[in-house]
């Protein structure tokens, strides 16, 4: 589950809860921190820090303000012109060709889909 926080200074962030139930959902909790810290690319959205006690793991990261992608695809308030759906596309490129060709050791991001294509405020606008 991903929640939206804010610091005492105005900060927005993203927290990443894991679920202790969920089998597995620690050793990738692992797997994120690792790759967080290793992975730099400007398209991948940069992780602040994290918390870990036996029973609860988070990871919290960078906000990104204007929502998921597929909200900009499939809202009937948002509307992309076609050059923001091709920078979109070449970002996505651009992203998963580092992920895949760019880093020592091949990533392989398994859960590719528009709710998980975060905009940056620059990229996208009303």
């Amino acid at each position: 589950m991903v929640y939206k926080g804010i610091l005492k200074d105005g900060t927005l962030f993203a927290a990443k809860v894991f679920n202790a139930q969920m089998e597995g959902s620690f050793k990738s909790f692992d797997t994120e921190c690792e790759m967080l810290r290793k992975l730099r690319h400007r398209n991948l959205a940069k992780g602040i820090t994290s918390c870990s006690t036996i029973d609860f793991k988070a990871l919290v990261l960078e906000y990104m303000s204007n929502g998921t992608l597929e909200k900009w695809l499939y809202s009937h308030y948002s509307f992309l012109v076609m050059l923001q759906r091709l920078d979109i596309m070449i970002d996505v490129a651009s992203e998963m060709d580092y992920l895949h060709n760019g880093y020592s050791r091949p990533v392989v991001h398994s859960d590719i889909k528009p709710s998980n294509v975060f905009g940056r405020p620059q990229k996208i606008s009303h």
